[in-house]
């Protein structure tokens, strides 16, 4: 049997796409190259299938959510309030896996920052 081997990549549509590629890299530290080529350090990669009625992706309307993995989620979180983000107050801590923080993008859309153990 065939298997992926990966992500090969994330689409969002959004209103301004030029602003939202930018606050990506500028708060976030997404380095894409001209073609949007982002390399990753390697490491896990959660896939996951929630209830069609969670809460946990911030908006109902909102179907699926970006999780990037952070070196050291409170300094992610310092820099994105120092930017003006909508950054969550809570974070959540998950014995054996990590803490996890949130950000809402300028069009809307919370992202999940994970620090694994």
């Amino acid at each position: 049997m065939e298997r992926v081997l990966g992500i090969g990549g994330y689409f969002i549509k959004a209103d301004d796409p030029a602003a939202l590629g930018a606050w990506y890299r500028d708060c976030l530290g997404l380095d894409a190259d001209e073609n949007d080529l982002w390399r990753p350090q390697a490491g896990p990669t959660v896939f996951a299938a929630f209830e069609s009625g969670t809460g946990y992706f911030g908006s109902p309307a909102q179907r699926t959510m970006l999780n990037f993995r952070v070196r050291d989620l409170d300094a992610m979180l310092a820099q994105l309030r120092a930017r003006g983000a909508d950054v969550a107050e809570d974070t959540q801590d998950m014995d054996g896996v990590g803490r996890f923080g949130w950000v809402t993008d300028p069009e809307g859309n919370r992202v999940e920052l994970w620090q694994p153990v």
